[in-house]
């Protein structure tokens, strides 16, 4: 397995609309085992492709504690949402040490391909429902920060530039 690089904002790939999978064979499993053990190095919980610089709708997550039940997604689609709302304070790997309370609709149900290929139907709440839906945003090439005041969006990325600029500085 293969640990690659997250993009970060500002980079014009993140904002690409992902391309639908069309069979998941052995190069679509090789990218979700990259991408998993790329989300766990960097010690997330959630990465899409377009993350890593690879427009194709898959997304994998390990919500567990443990880091021990991943989830992979290929083709997610929600197929129901709930109009009750949650709040959860979210983070991204694509926008670093950026936190904000988003709203999202607490129940989802997500169809999607997994590993092996295989329709699925998953009934997410609670975490997992806030996971999917921002990972599932990423494929459309929205970010988390998109759903913040015009100010508040602009400070955090004001931040993750000076967090670059220092990281490349030391990279020096």
């Amino acid at each position: 397995m293969t640990i690659k690089k997250i993009l970060t904002e500002p980079n014009k790939i993140l904002r690409q609309i992902s391309k639908d999978v069309l069979s998941v064979g052995n190069e679509e499993r090789k990218l979700m085992d990259d991408m998993l053990q790329t989300m766990y190095n960097a010690n997330g919980i959630g990465l899409a492709a377009i993350q890593v610089g690879v427009p194709k709708r898959i997304i994998v997550m390990d919500i567990s504690k443990d880091r021990n039940s991943p989830m992979y997604f290929v083709n997610p689609l929600i197929k129901n949402k709930d109009i009750k709302m949650s709040t959860y304070e979210e983070g991204c790997l694509s926008v670093p040490d950026q936190f904000a309370e988003i709203d999202r609709p607490s129940f989802c149900e997500v169809e999607y391909l997994n590993y092996n290929g295989e329709k699925k139907l998953l009934k997410a709440e609670g975490l997992l429902a806030t996971c999917i839906q921002h990972e599932m945003d990423h494929l459309e090439g929205i970010l988390f920060i998109d759903y913040l005041s015009k100010l508040k969006k602009n400070r955090a990325l004001e931040k993750v530039k000076k967090i670059q600029k220092k990281n490349n500085e030391e990279s020096k």
